[in-house]
């Protein structure tokens, strides 16, 4: 079995579509999903500015504003993820 550099990359590049489909138009985002993407901005925003703050592009204060905002966001889920753990937790100790 004779495998290719560029084979490997298209069979790739058609499995990761496969698994990630796009959403569909028309259909409401959820409020989890909403939140998963606010979180991700925001840490995709820090990144940029701690980035443009190291070449120079951007003031420390923008930098320190990111970087608590990114905290933030690391701490609300965290905290978020915890509840969700103790709620699963509470429901396995229910008596059948």
């Amino acid at each position: 079995m004779d495998i290719r550099s560029s084979t490997a990359a298209q069979l790739y590049a058609k499995a990761r579509t496969a698994a990630a489909p796009t959403p569909q138009a028309g259909q409401g985002e959820s409020a989890l999903g909403t939140f998963a993407q606010s979180f991700a901005d925001t840490l995709a925003k820090g990144e940029q500015t701690a980035k443009s703050a190291m070449t120079g592009g951007a003031d420390p204060h923008a930098l320190v504003e990111a970087l608590a905002n990114s905290q933030l966001a690391v701490e609300t889920v965290s905290t978020l993820r915890d509840k969700v753990v103790e709620a699963y937790q509470e429901i396995l100790r229910m008596p059948i």
